[in-house]
Order: structure tokens, then C-alpha cells, then sequence
């Protein structure tokens, strides 16, 4: 039987399975004539770790480091997100995000 909690854990972009970090990384290591991941993180001004770790779906690619390769590689977001195997038209922001926080006293 499948909870709810389920259902919302399919849809998470790093289980669909045209899903491809590796592919986004190897794209900008090849476009910016780097060596290797260190070379990348170096260039992206990321912790090596953080190369690892999407590599190995551990971490997705959140929005600050795509707009930083976009700026380092001048690819388009959208060209980015294709290269990633990510093919939603929109990203849909959480209203989580927009909430305040309550306050403590």
C-alpha cells in the first residue's frame, strides 16, 4: 500500500530516469576545456565534495549552482536543465518558501 509520502517521493527529479548529472557535468567540463571535476569546481568556485556528490545523485543541482555554470559556460538555464535530463517546462516553487516563519517569543 502506498502513503502519500510515497507518491510525492516519485516525482522527485533526481528519481525520473532521464535524469543525468553526469551528463551536465561532462557537457561544461568539455565546453570550458577542463581536465577533470576538481577542474570543474575550481571553475564552478565549488567545494571538489560538491562536484562528488552530484555525480553520485547525492545532491541535486540547486538553482545557485546552475545560474553559476550558466555564468561560467554561457549556456542558457534552460539548455543546462536539458543537458541535465530535466524536461519540466516550469519549476514550481514551493509555497513552503514564501511563508513566514512564525514567531518565537
Amino acid at each position: 500500500m502506498s502513503t502519500p509520502s510515497d507518491h510525492q517521493d516519485s516525482h522527485r527529479l533526481a528519481d525520473q530516469i532521464a535524469y543525468d548529472p553526469n551528463n551536465l557535468l561532462d557537457s561544461l567540463i568539455e565546453k570550458l576545456h577542463l581536465k577533470n571535476d576538481a577542474a570543474l569546481s575550481r571553475a564552478l568556485e565549488v567545494a571538489p565534495p560538491v562536484i562528488s556528490k552530484i555525480r553520485h545523485r547525492r545532491l541535486p543541482v540547486g538553482a545557485s549552482l546552475l545560474i553559476r555554470m550558466h555564468e561560467v559556460s554561457n549556456l542558457s538555464i534552460r539548455d543546462l536543465r536539458v543537458l541535465m535530463g530535466d524536461r519540466r517546462e516550469k519549476f514550481r516553487i514551493s509555497d513552503k518558501q514564501f511563508k513566514p516563519k512564525p514567531a518565537t517569543h
